[in-house]
């Protein structure tokens, strides 16, 4: 008996069977485009699992004629690396060397920079994936030297024809006549979260524990009463999901920051379901409701001190505490401004009377009235420059009217 997974006995081998992916691998598809003109660059896979990062890597060296090595960041060593390197210089390959490298984002800071040396000399052409942020996770430098594609949940509809070809292969192989209902298969797609080859594995499992026919009982006999949803069990919760958490908070919606924040605790992760609660206090909500930011570490800290299922019920309250908030970014904007500035080389001498240890000429504000007295703070290149601007929110506004009346007094 064949014990090979669906999953791979189908695993496309050209671009056209690919499930998903439009924007990467149709007919005007920017990958599909790079390949046709012959000239592939090094890069970077990102998205959920199952979207079809490894098999494009795949398709990409067949269709390049590279020689192609395989190597998991989870496993791989920089010995690894050196000895796919020797390996290639030994094999004749006109067009090159072509490493795969899946979960970069295990290999750490050293292990991703000695990566540098080889794709710059071009010895290989480096493709990595990852089921995180790259921005997070893949150092600049090899960033700046790789392009970035994203690799989105394939959607249930593009799900639905996978498995009814997966059907017909299963009976080939079995000798079989099963059949599947179309609900049967639409709930399957609809369940994998958008990963292809999680639909197929539920489709493999319905199919030999069925009879003549698949049904949505079948069916829902294998799927667990909490989904995988679209975020990577083995890491941290994607990226995808956090993100929709906290846009739904910014943009004041608590019924979807309800939505998102379940779909994180039902994935058993804490965590960063409270981390990002804590960034989105200070980002999101800010000088508008100051008090957010205590409000939010307090809560996770009970959260985390709870355990589920009880910590839904704190996360609860400061996600709905957050979304129906007043919102200021004024303070995220402003210290983004300053790192801008530091980053062009501006601002790099303090004002002399600002220095250590005589600060000759400094002005101490407690001497004067209302603790206050007009004196220069930034360095002489940047001291017109305004980098927090008061928002419109009652408390930002009762600030500003405050220092407007004791900074234009006489």
């Amino acid at each position: 008996m064949n014990n090979q997974p669906i999953a791979d006995k189908l695993r496309p081998v050209s671009f056209d069977e690919i499930a998903g992916q439009e924007h990467l691998v149709s007919e005007r598809g920017v990958i599909r485009r790079m390949v046709s003109s012959g000239k592939i660059s090094n890069m970077i896979f990102f998205g959920p699992p199952g979207t079809g990062k490894t098999t494009v890597a795949n398709i990409i060296a067949r269709n390049s004629d590279m020689q192609l090595y395989r190597l998991n960041a989870t496993t791989a060593s920089l010995s690894d690396v050196k000895e796919v390197i020797a390996q290639s210089s030994s094999v004749f390959s006109s067009n090159g060397t072509l490493l795969y490298l899946d979960e970069i984002q295990y290999f750490n800071k050293k292990q991703q920079q000695s990566l540098l040396e080889y794709i710059e000399d071009g010895r290989v052409t480096l493709i990595a994936s990852t089921t995180e942020n790259p921005y997070f996770y893949i150092y600049d430098a090899l960033l700046s030297r790789c392009s970035l594609f994203e690799f989105k949940p394939v959607t249930a509809k593009s799900i639905v024809p996978v498995l009814e070809r997966a059907i017909d292969s299963l009976n080939k192989e079995n000798k079989l006549e099963k059949a599947a209902d179309g609900d049967a298969l639409e709930f399957l797609a609809s369940c994998a979260g958008g990963d292809v080859r999680h639909a197929l594995t539920l489709l493999e499992s319905s199919y030999y524990a069925s009879e003549n026919q698949i049904t949505l009982e079948n069916a829902k006999e294998f799927i667990p009463s909490v989904s995988a949803g679209a975020f990577d069990r083995d890491s941290d919760v994607h990226y995808n999901l956090l993100s929709a958490l906290q846009k739904s908070i910014r943009g004041s919606d608590p019924d979807a920051a309800v939505f998102y924040l379940a779909k994180l605790l039902e994935g058993g992760d804490i965590i960063s379901a409270c981390r990002r609660l804590q960034v989105i206090a200070s980002e999101d909500i800010g000088l508008a409701y100051p008090q957010a930011a205590q409000i939010t570490y307090a809560l996770c800290c009970s959260a985390k001190e709870l355990g589920l299922p009880e910590a839904r019920i704190p996360l609860a309250s400061c996600a709905i505490m957050l979304a129906t908030a007043p919102k200021s970014n004024k303070a995220y904007a402003a210290i983004n401004k300053a790192i801008d500035d530091i980053h062009t080389g501006k601002g790099t001498t303090v004002p002399s009377h600002l220095q250590a240890p005589l600060f000759k000429g400094y002005k101490y504000p407690h001497d004067y009235p209302n603790d206050y007295v007009k004196q220069q703070y930034l360095p002489d290149d940047i001291k017109n420059t305004v980098y927090y601007e008061y928002g419109d929110n009652k408390t930002e506004q009762a600030a500003k009217a405050y220092w407007d009346k004791i900074k234009n007094s006489k």
